[in-house]
């Protein structure tokens, strides 16, 4: 039995306007017409996308409008074999050309920083300034395979050149300008990009940043570079002097004026991304994303599970380093006008993307738990503060999001808004745990499983569970699965990461569980969860009881082996970090206890609370439970430039607090 009680009640539900006018209902009734489908309800319907995923994907090719040259009559081919499978693999298509499908005069990008409103770019001006980067590249002898690589902020000008790079068939990564010269050494170091990509500075909490040293180091070490290139942001002409190669956007661009596009047709798994892992365990992997399983699934996502519509206006709060910025410029995938933003979130007292929201009109509004709990503790009440009049979807990723934040959304932000909260990310470049505008919204839960995903829950002998803690697993094989690791020959790597414990299944490393309705719950990471006397806890779990303790701010849980000398068992050790000018007393002490073990079981109480005055946490703003793990048992956290907060990390080591 799972500890959070179910609720009795729906925290939203669709009305029968919405259910029609959802483009998932469209597409259902189109299928199940083509397929001559005796099916009458949601569940069947999932579970005949997730059975027959050949019909399945063919029939979101046909309806979302794939444009390609050439697609085949092929859908799967070697459809058991994890991994192994091959999708469409008689197709030719180019991802950019199905994002860039307008042409007009209405917004493709409005971009904010800090400071507020900066610009915008109409489709007609994005397919211009594509036309001219694409040109560039090809002029400094780029050709499909070549990887190209971006250190740079949020702003038009990076969807700019990742769309011309991936119109030749280039391959893009990026990382956010808050990186140190080791961290983007060590994901571009493993790439060997022909061009780099910079702006000259960005701006966070009201302080300029310069990118300009780092370049130069970081170009110094990437031999394989043929040209940096720098886009100014904080400078109208930034001194690129001292950067072998380097020259200015705008020098860069003027030898070409803007034309038809030269979309490169390439096969369905041709690499377009390099995606990497957070890497505080070790080198961070370099996951490889193939064009045609990123594009059926984006349209899949924007399309019928986000249920997207052209003039939209959809934001998702982000940096170039999180897999939600390669996933948030395909809201053009749907016809919608994408919201970037750079800096800070918590700008104007917090309030400055609720001012965006208001100003630009946003229907969709994207952003971490982490966020969302942040502005629940500090008080906000945007939907007093502000009108939020057209926002018809809030989704939530980055970690579970607690039922007291499902509260909190619709008590503080809109009443009738649909709170998504997804779960997937970096591996995979969509959600196993999605969004859907026909089904309800019930606190704590995410939606429902993703249509065309053979979702389960098992446990460790690989039997399925409903209702109960196990692993998630997908049991089929899916679009856009990774083509494979960098540098990974024979896929050795690949296969260990998501194959070995259960073979020719994808084991995504996530403790769940699967309700009755179909509705699924996220307790955390596998690998982090806590094993006191045998017993597996998800560390969601314990984090939802002490976000509700106000003095708390942040904290983070771990197993400790016990006891250090020679351990045979592991205790659950709790690190808070309270509000300023608050200590861990005895009282608080007990509360903390008190509400845990009250709402949870005994064995989610810590054996040890100790305050700390800082959570390490990534750049994505992820608790980092296994580096603080690590550093408790005297381990070596070598990669550590994916933080935000490294130096925090020593805190851990040899605390007197944890010796008895």
């Amino acid at each position: 039995m799972t500890v959070q009680a179910m609720s009795v009640q729906p925290m939203w539900e669709p009305g029968q306007s919405q259910i029609e006018q959802a483009r998932l209902t469209a597409f259902a009734r189109q299928a199940i017409k083509r397929w001559k489908l005796a099916l009458n309800t949601y569940p069947d319907f999932y579970a005949w996308s997730a059975d027959h995923p050949e019909q399945f994907w063919e029939s979101v090719w046909d309806y979302c409008g794939v444009v390609a040259s050439e697609k085949g009559k092929r859908i799967l081919v070697d459809g058991g074999r994890m991994p192994g499978a091959k999708w469409f693999p008689d197709a030719r298509l180019n991802f950019a050309e199905n994002l860039l499908r307008r042409h007009d005069t209405a917004d493709a990008f409005v971009f904010w920083d800090e400071t507020g409103f900066r610009r915008r770019i109409s489709h007609a001006q994005l397919q211009a300034a594509v036309s001219r980067a694409a040109q560039a590249m090809r002029a400094e002898g780029l050709t499909a395979g070549d990887r190209v690589a971006a250190f740079v902020p949020n702003m038009p000008e990076t969807a700019v050149l990742a769309l011309a790079a991936i119109s030749i068939g280039a391959v893009w990564s990026s990382c956010s300008p808050d990186f140190g010269t080791d961290g983007v050494l060590d994901r571009f170091g493993q790439t060997g990009p022909k061009l780099l990509f910079c702006a000259d500075g960005y701006l966070y909490n009201g302080k300029a940043h310069d990118s300009l040293a780092r370049v130069r180091e970081i170009a110094a070490q990437l031999p394989g570079v043929r040209r940096v290139v720098v886009v100014p942001h904080m400078a109208a002409q930034p001194d690129v002097s001292g950067i072998a190669n380097a020259m200015r956007y705008d020098d860069w661009l003027a030898p070409h004026a803007p034309g038809r596009i030269d979309y490169a047709q390439l096969p369905f798994d041709h690499p377009l991304y390099i995606l990497f892992t957070s890497g505080t365990t070790g080198k961070p992997k370099c996951i490889v994303h193939g064009a045609g399983g990123t594009l059926l699934s984006g349209l899949k996502m924007y399309k019928l599970q986000f249920d997207v519509r052209p003039g939209d206006r959809f934001f998702y709060y982000t940096t170039c380093n999180w897999v939600m910025w390669n996933l948030l410029f395909q809201g053009l995938l749907a016809e919608a006008s994408v919201m970037l933003y750079d800096g800070s979130p918590f700008m104007r007292d917090g309030l400055i993307l609720f001012d965006y929201c208001d100003a630009e009109r946003f229907t969709q509004f994207g952003t971490s738990a982490k966020f969302i709990d942040a502005i629940a503790k500090r008080g906000l009440k945007p939907g007093k503060t502000h009108r939020l009049a057209r926002l018809r979807s809030i989704i939530s990723t980055g970690s579970p999001l607690v039922p007291e934040s499902y509260d909190y959304v619709y008590r503080e932000i809109k009443g009738d808004v649909r709170l998504s909260s997804i779960s997937g990310g970096t591996d995979i470049m969509a959600a196993f745990a999605d969004a859907n505008p026909i089904l309800p919204v019930w606190r704590g839960e995410l939606q429902c499983r993703s249509l065309g995903m053979k979702v389960e829950v098992w446990d460790d002998a690989g039997r399925p569970l409903v209702g109960e803690k196990g692993e998630l697993v997908c049991t089929r094989a899916f679009p856009s699965m990774p083509v494979g690791f960098w540098n990974d020959p024979g896929g050795r790597r690949y296969h260990d990461a998501y194959f070995a414990r259960y073979p020719n299944v994808w084991c995504h490393g996530d403790y769940c569980e699967l309700t009755a309705r179909g509705t699924m719950i996220v307790y955390g990471r596998s690998d982090a969860t806590l094993n006191p006397g045998g017993v597996r806890i998800g560390t969601a779990e314990i984090y939802g009881q002490v976000e509700k303790i106000d003095e708390i701010e942040e904290a983070v849980a771990i197993g400790q082996l016990w006891p250090p000398e020679q351990p045979s068992d592991t205790r659950v050790v709790l690190f808070v970090k309270l509000r300023p000018g608050l200590t861990l007393d005895a009282a608080l002490e007990e509360r903390i206890r008190r509400q845990i073990r009250e709402h949870t079981t005994p064995r989610h109480v810590p054996a040890r609370i100790v305050q700390v005055p800082d959570i390490p946490r990534t750049k994505n703003g992820k608790v980092v439970e296994l580096a603080v793990k690590a550093m408790v048992h005297g381990m070596p956290v070598a990669h550590t430039d994916a933080l935000a907060n490294p130096e925090v990390l020593q805190l851990f080591r040899n605390m007197p607090e944890l010796a008895g």
